[in-house]
């Protein structure tokens, strides 16, 4: 392993029962629905995993895989792959972008082993990746039939999502508008794009677990930018604006959608999305999604593959090392070993700064990304570190995301006070 490799964390995905659409036993899911802000920083991981980055360093979550790939090739030289293994080695080669290959490793186990769930699944979306989505809509009938009970609307879900890509047919301009998976037109009452509003006989037609049942397609296939699209047209109909503005911006900048009236309602609910920061009430700013969970992708690390901690260079600061601090109802914490050897020294990390004034500052808070509203999202004492420039320094806003190095200090007994400072520090751009 690199040092790059090591500093910027392995992640590993903790075993259990995977969630439906894409099966992988390294994969754990929160219940969902989880905050938009988590849900978008896990989703947009999940997609940078499928490709290598332009700028030749590593990303964590795609090194996991690539790493659970070849492990599972080795075993595969030694020995017959069984079911669940092969399965597994499907799932992260789709997770790689490697779908094609999916196919060839999973198809003939598929015939092997032909009442299989997770074969059948994880086949069913390498196809639906690769774009083949008659095989696709076959095999994950098959996993509808061979799924457990509490799976099956998840694969339903699905299923029927690549029935209406089919009956689309070839969208030779792009995609014009969000798939059709529950029925309803994303207007407001005046029967057009609305800010914060969602028609009242619109509004009915979504089932319960509407906002669930899209964030989990889009977990399982990260590139699709129109499940991002109609995920953002949900939180608008919950009142969430700002969440529908950042997925719509996501679309835009990061997808490049060029449907006329995704860049309308873009426009729309950016202008609402900035009104709102201006407004005093911020109770009304709420809306009715009914949130589960922080972020969707549970995660754990092993200390033992991160480099050594150095007295006179500057360490990686990883925000899952400071998201695994607990903290007890009186606000005593525990900070994980490797941490507590980062007290005091230089650290750099990366993050979105929340200002203290709207004036140029000396001190500010950073989060890992970035929060609409800081009264209505409400960011966890995990996920926040106090900053102090360098004496004699101060800084403007800065929106996008900045790299961070400084001296890391450690709260362990003021309960009033943040948990993690970095004093001395120094604002550059993120690599």
């Amino acid at each position: 392993m690199t040092p790059l490799r090591a500093a910027l964390l392995t992640l590993l995905l903790l075993p259990a029962s995977a969630r439906a659409g894409l099966h992988y036993t390294g994969e754990q899911f929160a219940e969902l629905p989880s905050r938009p802000t988590g849900f978008l920083t896990d989703h947009r991981a999940l997609r940078a995993a499928g490709f290598e980055r332009p700028d030749g360093l590593p990303s964590p979550l795609r090194d996991d895989y690539r790493a659970a790939a070849a492990r599972l090739d080795k075993l595969a030289k030694m020995r017959p792959l069984t079911a669940d293994e092969t399965a597994d080695l499907g799932a992260v080669l789709v997770r790689l972008g490697q779908a094609d290959r999916a196919v060839n490793v999973l198809a003939p186990a598929a015939r092997k082993f032909p009442t299989h769930f997770r074969l059948a699944a994880n086949l069913g979306t390498a196809h639906h990746v690769r774009g083949d989505l008659d095989s696709a809509a076959a095999y994950l009938e098959e996993a509808v039939d061979l799924a457990p009970a509490k799976l099956k609307p998840s694969e339903q879900a699905h299923l029927k999502l690549v029935r209406l890509r089919l009956k689309e047919g070839r969208l030779p301009n792009g995609p014009a508008a969000v798939d059709d998976l529950f029925g309803v037109k994303y207007v407001g009452a005046n029967g057009a794009a609305e800010a914060g509003a969602l028609a009242d006989a619109e509004r009915k037609k979504l089932p319960a677990d509407a906002v669930a049942v899209v964030q989990q397609l889009a977990l399982w296939l990260p590139a699709d930018a129109r499940l991002v699209w109609q995920f953002g047209e949900l939180c608008n109909a919950h009142g969430d604006v700002r969440a529908a503005a950042a997925c719509l911006d996501g679309c835009v900048t990061e997808f490049a959608l060029g449907a006329a009236d995704l860049r309308a309602r873009r426009t729309l609910y950016r202008a609402a999305a900035d009104a709102l920061l201006k407004k005093p009430n911020h109770e009304a700013h709420r809306g009715t999604l009914k949130v589960k969970s922080v972020r969707p992708l549970v995660r754990a690390f092993d200390e033992s593959l991160l480099p050594a901690v150095s007295a006179d260079k500057v360490n990686a600061l990883p925000w899952p090392l400071l998201t695994a601090t607990v903290v007890t109802a009186k606000g005593q914490p525990t900070f994980a070993k490797y941490l507590e050897k980062l007290d005091g020294k230089t650290v750099a990390l990366t993050g979105f700064m929340r200002p203290t004034d709207e004036r140029a500052v000396e001190t500010f808070v950073v989060l890992e990304y970035p929060l609409g509203c800081w009264f209505c999202e409400s960011p966890d004492p995990t996920g926040l570190v106090s900053v102090e420039l360098k004496a004699g320094t101060s800084t403007e806003y800065k929106r996008g995301l900045l790299k961070l190095t400084g001296t890391l200090v450690l709260n362990r007994d003021n309960p009033e006070a943040y948990l993690f400072s970095l004093k001395d520090a120094r604002l550059g751009e993120a690599d």
